[in-house]
């Protein structure tokens, strides 16, 4: 079931998520064992070999307080050449040594007749409810989620999203996508994974939500990834990932010492070859003056997104025994 909420006042996707641009797949891995609250999801950005032909991509820190793998070579290159796997602050050196794995198999040249590959794997801390010192995620959990992503999938407390924590409530993965209107119709989809706020914060419409659990700091991680159809460059993607911002701002987020929250914009429009069979390659790209209808749909998709990652969520307990509540226990679209 999705939001009925109208978040802005552009059209929504057919499926309201992510996978509304074509070719995107999502896979999820859930542990659900006890004290092991947590998982792997993973996004295929495009069909094919990323390795070979890589997308135009683009990030932005906006608050360093995290632990993400590969972000230093897209915004060097402002290339995307592998899936985006999400996980756990701990799991990250498995999921970037299982992900890499993957891309060996799917691509024998690497390492071997050509350079080495930038695998990206992003995190958040869902410590206060998994047995995150556990190491629980394997490199086969990666494999399967790999395996089993398709073009639709849950939100929610699933995958890598299984152990976080919003505002006080239960987060976790959260969707949605917009329709911009250019030349033709062009989409645009955002995929979050939150863990952050201050409880007492939660802004839903400019409407401050009453504060369901204790005072705690704006604390956690967000990890936002925006993709798109619309050719851009990696500049302007970086622009775009940028707007990630507001949309926190908008639900209450001050970005707190303590949360690392990054954005990652991609475009499927084009690809890059990774041979130089010619010296220069040429791209249509989007009018700067022509951005601004981009920026307003990504805003309010990822502003969505976070409040359905908390909506899909069913209530959960801490470690320590405590209630984390769902968003649906007070909060009716």
């Amino acid at each position: 079931m999705g939001l009925n909420y109208r978040f802005g006042s552009l059209t929504k996707g057919e499926k309201n998520n992510i996978c509304d641009v074509d070719g995107i797949r999502i896979g999820h891995r859930t542990l659900d064992q006890g004290q092991i609250q947590t998982g792997v999801t993973v996004l295929i950005p495009a069909p094919g070999s990323l390795f070979r032909s890589k997308l135009e991509a683009g990030v932005s820190v906006l608050n360093g307080f995290g632990k993400s793998a590969g972000l230093v070579q897209v915004e060097e290159l402002g290339s995307l050449e592998s899936p985006i796997v999400l996980t756990n602050t701990l799991s990250v050196g498995t999921c970037l040594n299982g992900l890499t794995r993957y891309m060996l198999e799917e691509n024998p040249e690497i390492g071997d007749t050509t350079g080495t590959v930038n695998s990206l794997v992003m995190e958040c801390n869902d410590g206060t409810i998994n047995d995150i010192r556990g190491l629980h995620v394997s490199e086969e959990d990666v494999f399967m989620a790999l395996e089993t992503a398709k073009d639709n999938f849950e939100e929610g407390s699933i995958g890598a999203g299984r152990g976080m924590i919003c505002f006080g409530l239960k987060g976790g993965i959260g969707s949605s996508s917009r329709l911009v209107e250019l030349d033709r119709t062009y989409k645009l989809g955002a995929l979050v994974l939150s863990n952050f706020g201050q409880s007492g914060r939660l802004v839903i419409d400019g409407k401050k939500i009453p504060a369901p659990a204790p005072y705690k700091e704006d604390q956690g991680s967000i990890i936002i990834i925006i993709a798109t159809d619309i050719p851009m460059k990696s500049r302007q993607l970086k622009r775009l990932a940028k707007r990630a911002g507001m949309a926190l701002g908008r639900t209450g987020s001050i970005m707190g010492n303590g949360s690392g929250d990054i954005a990652l914009a991609f475009s499927t429009a084009s690809r890059i070859s990774h041979e130089a069979k010619d010296f220069f390659q040429e791209n249509s790209y989007l009018h700067e003056e022509h951005i601004n209808k981009v920026f307003e749909a990504a805003v309010d998709a990822v502003e969505e997104a976070i409040i359905s990652s908390m909506y899909h969520s069913e209530a959960m307990t801490s470690r320590r025994g405590e209630k984390i509540p769902s968003l649906r226990e007070f909060w009716h679209d």
